[in-house]
């Protein structure tokens, strides 16, 4: 049996839920999905430029941990841009 999932601080909450390129419909476009937790890391890490340990203390989570988010919004993102996607942010529960 899996290990109960830690609850993670999360203290923004974005007024924008989508981000697509410009002059295509948004019926017409993949997207990527980002979570909560990874938009929290992305803005703790690369919008306030905290260290991944400071951040990660900020929610409350591992370094390990924080980093593997970090990583996989990276990705995300990453994807979305050069494949020209759509990028849905997940809101929190």
């Amino acid at each position: 049996m899996p290990r109960p999932r830690v609850k993670r601080l999360i203290r923004f909450k974005p007024d924008v839920y989508y981000f697509k390129p410009q002059g295509i419909p948004l019926r017409l476009l993949d997207e990527v999905v980002l979570q909560p937790d990874e938009l929290e890391a992305l803005r703790l890490y690369d919008v306030e430029e905290n260290e991944q340990t400071k951040a990660a203390g900020m929610m409350k989570i591992s370094q390990p941990t924080f980093a593997r988010l970090i990583d996989s919004a990276h990705s995300k993102v990453a994807k979305a841009i050069v494949n020209g996607m759509a990028i849905r942010i997940e809101e929190s529960s």
